[in-house]
């Protein structure tokens, strides 16, 4: 009876592996593409019990084996990356000028949350010179309100869909705007940060929505609006950021076709997959919490926060401007099948990268 069940599990798990390599949009496939770390724990686990239970005389035995070993290894092959055995993608930082030192917090603060000294703790003990903050609605932003003598520029869009967004910042922020790219409930934030050095930031702060039940059946809004930013930034050669919680996965397929299409670094390769979601359940989290750069910016921290009663970890991350240091870095590239794959995606919502707020144009 056990030795079935580990037969069957081992069938049940190479039908989760494969089926997100088909291009299939639905939510129940797109879906897969989260748990990938509990499928290699579940793959090792079946291989240690198929070894001790199993009969290996018998050719079924070694099948199902190199099943579970083929799942194990394709698995850890997307999660290597985001491990501290893979080189990193993003220099670390060599000089810490605060005068070219940007420090990032984002925090998807969940919005029928009511812990808002919990974050407004953190946001004292860290001093981000950037706060991101996702599913604020009117009761958050009056919360928030006491940060705006130090966080004097500030861009709003409280909403009670779960969809707010603001932005807190020190530096000034130029050239701001609130768009609806691809649902019109649904918003993006675009502007230009000016470092203490007076270099302007290009940055774009997203939060689509996720393929889901509950939400959209499918992924390809969500796909869309990444896709679409990515697009307008990839031919730049100004000084990027987009952070956001992008509702995806470091690992997915689509996560990774927007850094092909943006040309923008992951600083989490090869230092770690800084898992913010979900905050309650840590045999059920994965990286949801995102931030990418250009190749103008080093590394001098990466962190997830504590707690503050959200279903996410707030992140905080700090770069450094330093365009010598930073120039041969560099992320992946995109082909022929790639930017076809990625235009079929915005074509089916009828958005271009035009579209999207340039700040500073």
């Amino acid at each position: 009876m056990i030795q079935d069940i580990q037969i069957l599990l081992t069938y049940f798990l190479v039908v989760v592996t494969l089926l997100p390599l088909w291009r299939y949009e639905a939510w129940w496939v797109r879906g897969l593409d989260f748990p990938r770390l509990q499928f290699m724990v579940v793959a090792l686990f079946i291989m240690l019990a198929d070894a001790v239970t199993l009969d290996f005389s018998q050719y079924n035995t070694w099948f199902v084996e190199s099943l579970a070993l083929g799942c194990f290894c394709f698995h850890s092959g997307w999660i290597l990356p985001y491990t501290k055995l893979f080189r990193k993608e993003v220099k670390t930082a060599r000089r810490h000028k605060k005068r070219d030192q940007i420090r990032i917090m984002t925090a998807n603060v969940l919005m029928p949350n009511r812990n808002y000294e919990g974050l407004l703790q953190l946001v004292s003990q860290h001093q981000p010179d950037v706060l991101v903050t996702l599913e604020t609605n009117s009761w958050w932003q009056e919360k928030l309100q006491v940060l705006e003598s130090d966080y004097r520029y500030t861009i709003k869009c409280p909403l009670e869909n779960l969809y707010g967004m603001h932005v807190y910042s020190r530096l000034p922020l130029e050239d701001t705007a609130v768009q609806f790219l691809v649902e019109h409930d649904v918003p993006s934030m675009h502007a230009l940060v000016v470092l203490r050095s007076g270099v302007r930031v290009r940055m774009h702060f997203l939060h689509p929505a996720p393929p889901s039940p509950t939400e959209n059946l499918a992924s390809s809004e969500r796909d869309a609006e990444l896709l679409v930013v990515a697009k307008s930034v990839s031919d730049e050669v100004v000084p990027i950021i987009i952070t956001g919680d992008l509702n995806d996965v470091a690992w997915s397929s689509t996560t990774r076709l927007f850094r092909k299409i943006s040309g923008l670094l992951d600083p989490r390769i090869g230092r770690g997959m800084f898992n913010t979601f979900h905050a309650r359940y840590w045999f059920a989290r994965w990286p949801l919490d995102h931030l990418f750069h250009s190749e103008h910016f080093t590394l001098a921290s990466i962190q997830r926060l504590p707690y503050f009663g959200s279903d996410h970890f707030p992140m905080l991350v700090e770069l450094v401007y330093d365009v010598p240091h930073g120039a041969d870095q560099e992320g992946l590239e995109a082909d022929e099948e790639d930017l076809e794959w990625a235009e079929q995606k915005m074509d089916e919502h009828d958005v271009e990268e035009a579209d999207v707020h340039e700040p500073g144009k």
